[in-house]
C-alpha cells in the first residue's frame, strides 16, 4: 500500500517544529493558522487511528505561550494528564476522568510554547512495543499502513511522520519512544533517568524506568526541545546539555553490539544495516569495534518480571489508581498475562530489583571504554499488523515482544541516555532505526553525533 500522509502547501508545509516556530516569530504565519493547517491535516488522515482525545477548540483559543516553540502544534501521550482531559491509558477497563491539573511532564512540555491538540493513542497502559487493541482500531504506520506504527508512543509517532504535527511528547519505559521512532522513521531520544521532570507514579516506581521525552523528524528539533525543557527544569544533579547546534569534532570510541541478550540472532536486514552504520562511522574517522554486551540473560527474565510487576500493581491497584469502576476482566490480554507472569515470580521481587538496579554500575563500566554503544533498536524490521496484536495467546505473543524488543530496556534500566535514528530503510522500503547509546548524563554527545549522521546520511521522508 502507498503512504498516508498530510503534508501539503499549508501554513506547516514540510517545515519542522523549528522551522514553524521561526515562521510565527517572524510574523510570517499566525500560531492559530498553524493550528488551523494541524487540525486540518489530522482530518485527511483519520485512517491512521492516531488520536485518542482531540481538543481542537481549546487550541484554537490557546492564549500564546512565550517559548522556543511558541504557537507550534503538538499531541499530548494520553497516559499524562492535561487538564480537562480524561487520561485514558489505551484501556477499556475503567471510564477515564477529566483531570484536574497538568501533569509535571505535560507542564514542562507546554512551557516550550508548544500548543497541544489533544490526546495521542497508546497500547493499553503503554505494555506493548505496537499499539494494537483487543477491541479497538490499530494505530497504523504513515509509511505503510498494513504495518505497526510501533509503541507505546504509537499515535504520537504517526502523528508525526504522516505530518499532522511536526512535533509530539512520548515515553519510554523500555522502549516506548525509540521503538516508534524506528518504526516511523523519526528522531527518538529517552533521556538519562532524572533528566525530565517526572510524574506522581513514575516516582513511586521501585526501579524509575520511564523517561519523558519527545518524537520528532528532525535532530536539531530534538536538540531544541531538550534545551528549552532545561529552561524550565534542570536536574543539577546531572550536566547541563545546553543547546546542542552540530556536529563535534571529537571523533568517538563506538563499540557495535549486534545480537541482543535475548540470544535470538538479529534479522539480516537490521544486520545490515549495522554494518553499514559501523562502516559510515568508520568513514567519518571514529573508531569502531565490537562490544561486549554488559549484562547477561538474566537480564531478559528480571525485566520481564519487573514488567509484570507494573502489571500485577495496576490490576491490583486499579480502583485506587483509576477509579473505581475499574476492571481487570476487561483489561486486555497482555496486560492479564503479565500479571499472571509476575505472580507466579513474586517471591523473586528482592533478587530482581537488585539485579536491575545494578544495571547502572554496570553501564559505568562500559562506557568507561566506549563513548556510544551502537546497536539495532529492535531484533527485526517492523511487523505487520497482528503479529503482535493482544488478541493472540500470552505466552506466543510475550515470547515475541520479549524478541523484537531485547535492545531498549537496558537503558531504561540503567538510567542511560539512547537515540533512534532513521538511517536506513528495509527491503520492502519501511523505515529502519539505529540505536545509540551513552554514559548516565550524555545526551550531548548522543545529539552531536546524530547531527553528524543526519548530515552524513540525510534521512529519508515520506513522499506519498
Amino acid at each position: 500500500m502507498t503512504a498516508v500522509h498530510a503534508f501539503g502547501d499549508d501554513a506547516l508545509g514540510d517545515l519542522d517544529a523549528t522551522g514553524v516556530a521561526a515562521r510565527i516569530a517572524s510574523g510570517e504565519i499566525t500560531s492559530r493558522e498553524a493550528v488551523d493547517a494541524a487540525i486540518a491535516r489530522a482530518a485527511a488522515v483519520t485512517e491512521l487511528a492516531a488520536i485518542e482525545v482531540p481538543d481542537f477548540d481549546r487550541a484554537r483559543s490557546a492564549v500564546y505561550r512565550p517559548g522556543p516553540f511558541a504557537g507550534v502544534p503538538t499531541f499530548v501521550k494520553d497516559n499524562v494528564d492535561v487538564a480537562g482531559l480524561p487520561t485514558g491509558e489505551g484501556s477499556a477497563a475503567f471510564t477515564p476522568r477529566p483531570a484536574r491539573t497538568n501533569a509535571p511532564s505535560a507542564t514542562q512540555l507546554l512551557s516550550t510554547g508548544l500548543v497541544a491538540l489533544g490526546k495521542s493513542r497508546l497500547p493499553e497502559f503503554g505494555f506493548s512495543p505496537t499499539t494494537e487493541f483487543a477491541n479497538a482500531e490499530p494505530v497504523h504506520n504513515p509509511w505503510n499502513p498494513d504495518f505497526s506504527s510501533g509503541a507505546s508512543s504509537g499515535g504520537a509517532a504517526a502523528l508525526v511522520a504522516s505530518g499532522v504535527v511536526p512535533i509530539a511528547h512520548g515515553n519510554d519505559g523500555g522502549g516506548s519512544i525509540r521503538i516508534p521512532a524506528a518504526a516511523c522513521g523519526l528522531v527518538g531520544l529517552k533521556p538519562t533517568r532524572g533528566r525530565m521532570r517526572a510524574d506522581k507514579n513514575d516516582l513511586s516506581m521501585p526501579v524509575r524506568i520511564i523517561a519523558q521525552g519527545v518524537v520528532t523528524r528532525t535532530v536539531r528539533d530534538s536538540a531544541n526541545y531538550y534545551a528549552a525543557a532545561e529552561q524550565h527544569y534542570r536536574n543539577p544533579a546531572l550536566p547541563p546539555i545546553r543547546l546542542v547546534e552540530g556536529p563535534s569534532s571529537t571523533r568517538l570510541r563506538v563499540g557495535v553490539v549486534m545480537d541482543s541478550v535475548h540470544g535470538t540472532p538479529t534479522d539480516d536486514d537490521t544486520r545490515a544495516a549495522v554494518r553499514a552504520t559501523a562502516d559510515l562511522l568508520s568513514g567519518l574517522g571514529h573508531h569502531v569495534s565490537e562490544a561486549p554486551l554488559p549484562v547477561g540473560p538474566e537480564f531478559v527474565d528480571d525485566f520481564s518480571i519487573y514488567w509484570g510487576f507494573l502489571s500485577f500493581a495496576l490490576c491490583t491497584g486499579g480502583k485506587r489508581m483509576l477509579g473505581p469502576d475499574f476492571d481487570k476482566d476487561r483489561t486486555d490480554n497482555l496486560t492479564r498475562g503479565l500479571d499472571a507472569l509476575y505472580r507466579r515470580n513474586i517471591a523473586k521481587t528482592p533478587q530482581v530489583l537488585y539485579r536491575l538496579q545494578r544495571t547502572a554500575c554496570r553501564a559505568r563500566q562500559l562506557f568507561a571504554t566506549y563513548d556510544v554503544i551502537l546497536s539495532p533498536v529492535v531484533s527485526h524490521t517492523t511487523p505487520e499488523l497482528g503479529f503482535l496484536s493482544p488478541t493472540q495467546p500470552f505466552d506466543e505473543l510475550f515470547e515475541r515482544i520479549v524478541t523484537y524488543t531485547a535492545f531498549t530496556p537496558l537503558n531504561n534500566a540503567a538510567g542511560t541516555p539512547a537515540i533512534s535514528l532513521p538511517l536506513h530503510t528495509t527491503s520492502t522500503g519501511l523505515p529502519l532505526g539505529m540505536h545509540f547509546s551513552a554514559a548516565h548524563g550524555d545526551e550531548r554527545t548522543l545529539l552531536e553525533l546524530a547531527f553528524e549522521l543526519e548530515q552524513a546520511r540525510p534521512f529519508a521522508r515520506i513522499t506519498g
